[in-house]
């Protein structure tokens, strides 16, 4: 399929409205992307890492080799929120720019595509610049950690696909604030990207078993360190559903939302 038949593509139209956005602002997301993982690998893999001995806790590892692929992991899920809440919302509500499409020819599954794969642009993105930033650090222990690209992807979507389900129902941004404090933050914290949740109680530990997050940490981990398992086919098979169930829910409120 040539480039020309691409762009014909209703999904693509929508897509490169996005892109086109993006030309504009993309100077202010070079610190989230770049800048930031170097100082908080450099904080934390480094400065901590320092203090942090090999141990069996963490398989062995030095701090840094534990640490990254978690951050990784942690970025997807952060840049796949962010992309999913305010972009969402601003278009439906204050922006109007879905009603806009809607006004052509595109429909309400159209719209959402090509949001959708632009929100998979820039997971893309961030993880490729976290990862290289991780190997830069020396992080990475396998050549399996190419295999982490695609796999922070899927990690962001499964984020992505339900967050972008929930802000198509929102009429004001005050559920984000929650979402963020009660959601991404404690998972963030408690879903194994500092520390083995073996060392949280039971409780906790069962809850964070449950997450997307652990499953994308420990996915990002296995790649990035060399240590495949049949595991990780079912913390893939895990983040798929996640991602496939939040984009069903997505198309029907989309659909619901545009009169379609």
């Amino acid at each position: 399929m040539t480039s020309t038949s691409l762009s014909a593509l209703p999904a693509v139209r929508s897509y490169r409205y996005w892109v086109a956005t993006y030309r504009r602002t993309w100077r202010g997301s070079i610190s989230t992307t770049v800048v930031s993982p170097v100082l908080y690998l450099a904080a934390m893999g480094v400065g901590l890492g320092s203090l942090v001995h090999r141990s069996s806790a963490i398989g062995g590892v030095t701090y840094l080799q534990f640490i990254g692929p978690g951050l990784l992991a942690a970025t997807a899920m952060q840049v796949g929120a962010a992309e999913s809440t305010y972009a969402v919302l601003a278009s439906f509500k204050w922006v109007r720019v879905y009603h806009a499409m809607a006004a052509t020819p595109l429909l309400p599954i159209d719209i959402l595509v090509g949001h959708l794969l632009w929100i998979a642009t820039r997971i893309t993105m961030a993880s490729g610049v976290y990862l290289a930033v991780v190997a830069a650090f020396g992080g990475i222990k396998s050549p399996l950690a190419l295999a982490a690209l695609p796999a922070c992807l899927l990690i962001g979507m499964a984020f992505a696909g339900p967050i972008v389900a929930f802000s198509s129902t929102r009429d004001t941004d005050s559920g984000f604030a929650a979402l963020n404090r009660f959601g991404i933050v404690p998972m963030f914290l408690f879903s194994g990207t500092f520390f083995p949740i073996s060392q949280l109680p039971e409780v906790l530990r069962w809850i964070a078993y449950a997450t997307p997050l652990w499953h994308g940490v420990e996915l990002a981990r296995s790649l990035c360190l060399g240590h495949v398992s049949a595991a990780d086919l079912a913390h893939i098979a895990y983040l798929a559903a996640w991602a496939a169930a939040g984009i069903v829910l997505a198309a029907r409120a989309y659909r619901r939302k545009l009169g379609v």
